[in-house]
């Protein structure tokens, strides 16, 4: 079934608060709250059908039972901005909606609503996945991956290991290490934790799910492993379904591009912090960026910088080694291919330099928030520092110095005052903040 709207969704108008979520019901009935305008409600009532080209499983079974159900079958996420022409997914929809979520309908949180796609967009939906069947593009996409080899492998499995993943494209799985896989499946927060890291307590939809979300965007389940709340700089993961995320609001980082001296210090600052803990941490986990640009971070209200979107990260374990994903042919199959083409191959695990991140940062990102804010010479240091530290042709203990000059010379650009909440007023009492 191809997603529709009915011609009283399309004359839903800005401003107009529609209940966006009962996501549990995708090709069923939307509902609004009680407290909503009896005119408004008329004009609703028809079913909302987002399709599989947005949620990427078939109808009511891709959701029932995850968090994102669980979570907002009984509360709310509303949104001003989700009008008929998103719904409708026109070429130049948007990644991300701001919205609002509240448990008991009195208090809002802000939160954001992101469709996890590639730079095919949409050829990540039914379409390719009913041909490598050779199905029409309405077929049941959860049926035809089922049949596939790599299911029955993961249906027989007690436990996610190296194999069971090769071929994938995600960088996460890239270099995989059994340590990480086996977080990946104790902390899926889709399932009843059972603290293990046996896959007994997963029915056949959680691993078909589980399988999903890894082989489309692997965002969200390094917001399940790495959570913020355990000093990863990642956001508050809430809920997911097929390509569907919601997470806590932000402000992409180039909407700072033009922002005071002493905040493009601070957040340039935090930013090379950032990199400096995905090298080195008590876990023992190096994580690096394959590419990168400005709306891969965010920045809450308070000021902290943090990463918005995960899914270019890759993850080597330091303490186990990681087993590098075959560059053989034999184990792609339609999971493999349904973010990039079949042949598109990573680098090797070997080719990954401590470095790697830093350069990127250094070359995209840093001088877009430095370059010419501040007075000389304090300006050609940090010029100095940035042309040293995105010099991708030097060794890596160059390039790290560079970077941690350039912290050196930000820190005391900073100042200490309320518009920085993240850290203050600890900084009046503690030169760290």
């Amino acid at each position: 079934m191809e997603p529709q709207l009915g011609p009283e969704a399309a004359a839903l108008r800005p401003g107009w608060l529609a209940l966006l979520l009962w996501v549990s019901a995708l090709s069923c009935s939307f509902s609004l709250p009680a407290s909503s305008p009896s005119s408004l409600v008329s004009q609703v009532r028809t079913s909302y059908n987002f399709g599989r080209t947005f949620l990427g499983l078939d109808k009511c079974n891709a959701c029932i039972g995850t968090s994102i159900c669980k979570k907002f079958f009984k509360e709310e996420i509303r949104s001003d901005n989700w009008l008929a022409s998103h719904l409708g997914l026109p070429p130049d929809f948007l990644l991300s909606y701001p919205a609002n979520y509240s448990d008991d309908s009195k208090i809002w949180r802000p939160v954001e609503i992101f469709r996890l796609v590639s730079k095919y967009q949409n050829e990540i939906s039914d379409r390719r996945i009913c041909a490598s069947a050779s199905a029409p593009k309405t077929c049941s996409i959860e049926r035809v991956l089922r049949k596939t080899k790599r299911f029955q492998k993961w249906l027989q499995a007690k436990r996610l290991t190296p194999d069971l993943v090769q071929g994938l494209a995600s960088p996460l799985l890239r270099c995989p290490s059994q340590r990480l896989l086996d977080r990946v499946v104790r902390r899926y927060a889709e399932v009843a934790d059972a603290g293990s890291i046996f896959m007994d307590h997963f029915t056949d939809r959680d691993k078909l799910r589980l399988l999903y979300t890894l082989a489309v965007n692997s965002h969200p389940i390094l917001l399940q492993i790495f959570p913020g709340a355990e000093g990863w700089p990642l956001p508050k993961y809430l809920g997911s379904c097929g390509r569907f995320l919601v997470s806590t609001s932000t402000r992409p980082l180039q909407e700072f591009y033009g922002a005071p001296p002493d905040q493009a210090a601070d957040l340039a600052y935090q930013l090379l912090g950032v990199l400096e803990s995905l090298r080195s941490n008590d876990l023992n986990y190096f994580f690096y960026f394959t590419h990168i640009d400005a709306g891969m971070f965010g920045v809450f209200n308070n000021g902290h910088l943090f990463i918005r979107d995960a899914s270019a990260v890759g993850v080597i374990d330091k303490q186990e080694g990681s087993q590098e994903a075959t560059r053989a042919g034999e184990n792609k199959d339609i999971f493999s291919c349904l973010v990039s083409g079949c042949q598109v191959q990573l680098p090797s695990c070997e080719s990954v330099s401590e470095k790697q991140s830093l350069v990127l940062v250094c070359q995209k990102l840093l001088p877009r928030l430095l370059q010419g804010r501040f007075p000389s010479p304090v300006q050609d240091d940090i010029d100095s520092a940035l042309a040293q530290c995105g010099d991708s042709t030097r060794p890596d203990p160059e390039v790290l110095g560079a970077a941690s000059w350039l912290k050196d010379i930000l820190r005391p650009l900073r100042t200490c005052d309320s518009r920085f909440a993240y850290r203050y007023p600890d900084c009046k009492y503690n030169d760290k903040f």
